[in-house]
């Protein structure tokens, strides 16, 4: 069993919601930057020279700990919770991903984080039938003793949800904890809320929009051990976070459908293509779950904060350096592999360059461990 981690003190708790807030810093460049510096009041001190570095001209904006103080105390007032990544109560499953959110607002009981989980997506546009199995299979899962993760959305969401509420469900919000979308799910989420669990990367207040469902879907995925579609479309973001699981090493389902069925295309692509196990009842989920060595998963160190070994920072003479990597790089992601490849050098420089690119608005990231130029004018 793993050690129980120290509890963080506040001062590093405030720090590391101060890091994430800083403008430029993703969950990836705040998971580098910690395992460099080791704290995040060092990471934050040594934000200004890496930014320069990386070709930043105006200073970045990093909120005050009155800001970070304010944001705890506005999770705290809605009755809510605020976890940063390293707190002992952060679910260790999420925690092992590489993005990991740095923090996340939880409602309810956070201990249904930590249960072996399964999630159950599929299409807003579900059919009654595809609906009502979806409910089945997530009722079979909590009778088995597994917590239901899904999105909260209309069709297949909201049928896992129902199907698991009384067993144990989680629901993952796009926008801020106190925030309900669809709106007409606000009863369905106070049930949730009441016995299970929601949880909400994004800060308190935030109304969804289009770009934060699919940074969602790997929470989604991320708490779990494996995903099922169910009805999936085409175009389903479902079939976004079936891709998350699998960067993720985890296991994903889908149920197959008609293929007259525009809705079951998305679920008949993931079978054809051997990206999903063929599932017929939730037995068969439950069967390929048990092949696991454990329901834990090998999630690394608690915590999540995992250990790179010594990252070498570029001197001021390796302009050339960094310079090669954004050559390397145009509009459309590629594998960070697949540019140390391309660029003949050590997977430390590269790593610490894009980190730089990144604080100094130059590098976006993007699902599957890839990266891009941000095209237009350096910051």
């Amino acid at each position: 069993m793993p050690t129980a981690l120290p509890r963080l003190d506040e001062g590093e708790r405030l720090d590391r919601l101060r890091l994430i807030r800083t403008e430029n810093v993703g969950p990836v460049a705040f998971r580098h930057l910690l395992a460099r510096y080791r704290s995040a009041a060092a990471a934050l001190q040594a934000l200004p020279d890496l930014a320069r570095r990386g070709g930043r001209r105006r200073a970045l904006k990093v909120p005050s700990i009155d800001d970070a103080k304010r944001e705890f105390a506005s999770v705290e007032r809605i009755g809510t919770a605020l976890l940063v990544l390293g707190d002992p109560d952060y679910p260790a499953r999420l925690a092992a991903i590489d993005d990991a959110p740095p923090c996340l607002s939880i409602a309810g009981d956070p201990r249904l984080l930590s249960r072996p989980s399964i999630a159950v997506v599929g299409g807003r546009n579900a059919s009654v039938n595809g609906c009502r199995f979806a409910g089945s299979l997530a009722r079979a899962f909590g009778e088995a003793g597994y917590a239901v993760v899904s999105g909260l959305a209309r069709g297949i969401d909201a049928a896992a949800h129902e199907g698991s509420i009384d067993s144990g469900t989680v629901a993952v919000l796009a926008g801020g904890i106190d925030v309900t979308y669809p709106p007409e799910h606000a009863g369905l989420l106070r049930r949730i809320v009441d016995s299970g669990t929601a949880v909400a990367e994004m800060p308190v207040g935030t109304e969804p929009q289009a770009r934060h469902f699919p940074t969602r879907n790997r929470i989604i995925s991320g708490l779990t051990l494996g995903t099922v579609v169910v009805e999936a479309a085409k175009r389903s973001g479902s079939l976004i976070t079936a891709r998350r699981a699998l960067d993720q090493g985890r296991e994903v389902f889908a149920v197959p459908g008609s293929p007259l069925d525009p809705r079951c295309t998305g679920c008949n692509a993931l079978i054809q293509d051997g990206a999903a196990l063929l599932i017929q009842d939730a037995q068969d989920v439950l069967s390929a779950l048990d092949f696991l060595p454990s329901v834990n998963l090998a999630v690394g160190k608690a915590g999540g904060l995992c250990d790179p070994g010594p990252v070498p920072l570029p001197t001021e003479t390796d302009h050339s350096v960094r310079q090669t990597v954004l050559d390397a790089l145009g509009p459309e992601p590629v594998p960070v592999d697949e540019l140390i490849r391309g660029c003949q050098l050590s997977a430390p420089i590269v790593a610490t360059a894009l980190l730089e690119a990144e604080l100094a608005g130059l590098v976006d990231r993007y699902p599957g461990n890839q990266v891009a130029r941000r095209m237009g004018t350096p910051a």
